[in-house]
């Protein structure tokens, strides 16, 4: 596979000697601005901190300010049927979109056109990690709804001079021959649906490797972050993988590192901070924590101290790798590990679906997967259901058991039954409050 270029979007935003203040300078900077702009103007904020709060003297003065939850913007949406968080008159707001609802009812989100330049410059960043630039031709591979993740992903596409390729109303196929035709050099999508059009095209004994798409840039899920989705993904396009994450409420906020090892925070247009999942308070570095975001330009549409749901692992870099050309924002290693409402625990023991992704994939024999919670006797537990062409479930089951902890039953179904997705993946069915009977195991 070819290497990815070097990490432009460091080397664009060099910070001067004691990077990490320098920063934390930055950011402070940044907040007071949009401070100034958002109170008392923001209705939705001004009633929650106050219209005449005074702008935070530094950013340990900030953390003590109350967060926001996707609750309180979602109550607000369902009130007006607009978005809660809105700094200006409706006639400001040029972009309408809309959450992809895969954990709650979809929420309207809008930007101003300056809102949408902030977006532009965060994408910069991304794309520039994968080095694509004029001479690329980017597919992206999406329906296009109102779903903000690809509109951004393919504006960015054009901010950075690369040709962005369109692929809203085709079919799978489709999509893979235009790839061809355009020769396309990198393919934009979800994980899942990367490993969707590698099966698409065995099938159609069409060869991945003879397209000359050099990177697959993934988000929605988990998977870029997750190795053996990762290397499934690389191996089956013959291409490098970057990860990024974001939120349509929020913003693209994270990249992945050229090895897959973490994600970076997009320091200079988020705030991060990290509560522990254990105490509340501030975590420590690598412990399990919950992220906190705050935008930092995004004046239209802001959010502050925003608790995003996503559990990650946090890691400041330390003189030594920043003096070596690594970027002194905050990682994420492992990438976004799981989601506060996905956590499952089952007979004690802490499971998130990410881990159970990474096992599963770590068998190339399996093509897709389902996974469903039950109860039984009180006590939560666990089946999968495998399209695996060896049609051998007990060989998942015992890694399943030896990386877990947990008997997990599985069971083999027939191919193509499982359903497959082209936006974010949904393989997890909750039946912990069904009366039907449990799902039988073969394994």
């Amino acid at each position: 596979m070819a290497s990815i270029p070097g990490d432009e979007s460091s080397s664009t935003l060099a910070l001067p000697a004691a990077p990490r203040a320098a920063l934390d300078r930055l950011k402070l900077a940044k907040l007071r601005a949009c401070l100034t702009e958002i109170l008392p103007a923001n209705a939705f904020y001004a009633a929650k901190l106050g219209a005449s709060r005074a702008l935070p003297e530094s950013l340990a003065e900030f953390s003590t300010w109350p967060v926001t939850t996707k609750e309180e913007l979602v109550a607000g949406a369902a009130a007006t049927g607009l978005p809660a968080n809105l700094t200006f008159p409706l006639a400001s707001y040029v972009r309408c979109h809309r959450t992809s609802g895969t954990h709650g009812r979809p929420m309207p989100v809008f930007d101003t056109a300056s809102d949408w330049t902030w977006w532009m410059e965060c994408w910069r960043a991304i794309l520039a990690r994968g080095g694509v630039g004029p001479g690329d031709r980017v597919l992206v591979a999406s329906s296009f709804g109102p779903f903000l993740g690809f509109w951004s992903g393919f504006d960015g596409v054009l901010a950075c001079g690369a040709m962005a390729i369109p692929t809203g109303g085709l079919s799978s196929l489709a999509r893979l021959e235009m790839a061809r035709s355009l020769s396309a050099t990198v393919l934009m999508v979800t994980p899942s649906y990367a490993l969707h059009l590698a099966e698409v095209a065995a099938e159609a004994k069409l060869d991945l490797a003879s397209l000359p798409i050099r990177l697959v840039i993934v988000a929605g899920e988990p998977g870029g972050s997750v190795a053996a989705v990762r290397d499934r993904i690389g191996l089956a396009w013959d291409a490098d993988v970057l990860d990024h994450a974001g939120a349509s409420e929020v913003g693209p906020w994270g990249v992945g590192d050229r090895r897959g090892r973490h994600l970076d925070v997009l320091e200079p247009w988020f705030h991060p901070e990290f509560l522990s999942v254990e105490t509340g308070h501030p975590a420590a570095p690598g412990e399990l924590a919950e992220l906190v975001l705050t935008t930092l330009g995004r004046v239209g549409a802001p959010v502050l101290r925003y608790r995003t749901g996503d559990l990650v692992r946090p890691r400041w870099p330390d003189d030594a790798e920043i003096a070596a050309g690594e970027s002194p924002w905050v990682k994420l290693e492992g990438g976004v590990i799981g989601r506060a409402d996905d956590m499952l625990v089952v007979r004690g023991v802490n499971v998130f679906p990410g881990a159970i992704d990474g096992i599963v994939r770590s068998f190339p024999e399996v093509v897709e997967y389902r996974l469903t919670v039950f109860s039984r006797e009180s006590l939560d537990e666990l089946a999968i259901e495998i399209e695996d062409r060896l049609d051998d479930p007990r060989r998942v089951a015992r890694e399943l058991h030896l990386r877990l902890g947990l008997r997990v039953g599985v069971t083999a179904v027939p191919a193509g039954s499982l359903p497959r997705f082209e936006g974010k993946g949904r393989r997890i069915i909750d039946r912990r409050h069904d009366t039907r009977p449990s799902p039988r195991s073969d394994a």
